[in-house]
């Protein structure tokens, strides 16, 4: 598998975007991903949803360059600007087991679709050092179906985003032809692998699907299809992780649409939209 992911670099297609540029040669992409992973950060979160963070925090790292380019990014300076550091495989498998030794239930990885293969090398590494806790894939949603079908045994939870629901939106705010078809297929295909979370002891998830929707201003319509594709298409018991979280940050100013807060009334207004779909596993953010 392994083998099979490195290759896609030579000429990448590790995300839908397949933007053909060799990065075994130092050729970069939409994203700006080389042959080594680039980190930004890495810690134990205690901000994220509680089945993750629990008591002891989520291990997440976080991935520099994005294969989306949002105009609201809050994490902008990482996504788009690249902060961070190349590292080797091998130190990230240390990172890995670092933040297990410092008692993070999981290692979440953050935007980690343009250095897959990096990544489960590590992974195979840090596994054969004692790694045990889960893994959790946190992602935009902009995948690549068989991609994703080469990570199953390997990912324990995945946590997808489900930005747009209309191509115009997600090309007009992220640049991400086809976003709404490859985000379900994608969604489909993780749900497949791990099914409906399951919880520890500690109510800590130890596997399963939570999908995230961040209500963003005039794109309410939005947020209430993937709601309905969720509860029709998927599972009625999936965990939906409802976001108020967006801010018009970097160029959002430039979108007069979305350049202001949700309010009280629209994101109560999805989510009594869900609820009467059937969705009852809500986390509120």
């Amino acid at each position: 598998m392994l083998s099979e992911l490195y290759k896609r670099l030579q000429s990448c297609s590790l995300c839908p975007r397949r933007c053909g540029v060799d990065r075994t040669r130092g050729e970069r992409g939409f994203c700006g991903g080389g042959m080594l992973p680039r980190v930004a950060s890495f810690h134990p979160h205690f901000g994220e949803e509680d089945i993750l963070s629990g008591f002891r925090g989520s291990g997440t790292i976080f991935f520099s360059g994005c294969n989306m380019a949002c105009v609201y990014c809050q994490n902008y300076t990482i996504s788009h600007f690249r902060e961070g550091m190349e590292i080797t495989v091998e130190d990230l498998a240390e990172i890995m087991l670092t933040l297990e030794k410092r008692g993070c239930h999981n290692i979440n990885l953050v935007t980690p679709t343009h250095f897959t293969p990096q990544i489960f090398d590590a992974l195979a590494l840090a596994r054969k050092r004692g790694l045990s806790i889960p893994l959790v894939y946190n992602t935009s949603g902009y995948e690549d179906i068989e991609v994703l079908r080469s990570l199953r045994g390997l990912v324990d939870i995945y946590l997808p985003d489900m930005r747009y629901s209309l191509e115009e939106s997600a090309i007009r705010y992220s640049q991400a032809p086809r976003y709404p078809e490859v985000c379900r297929e994608a969604i489909r295909e993780m749900f497949a692998q791990v099914g409906n979370v399951v919880l520890d002891r500690e109510g800590v998830a130890r596997r399963g699907l939570i999908v995230r929707i961040l209500i963003i201003p005039s794109l309410e319509r939005e947020a209430k299809e993937s709601l309905r594709f969720l509860a029709t298409e998927i599972s009625r018991d999936v965990y939906v992780t409802l976001l108020r979280q967006y801010r018009p940050v970097y160029r959002a100013q430039d979108f007069p649409e979305i350049a202001r807060f949700v309010s009280d009334r629209v994101y109560q207004d999805v989510l009594e939209y869900g609820k009467s779909l059937g969705l009852h596993n809500f986390i509120l953010q």
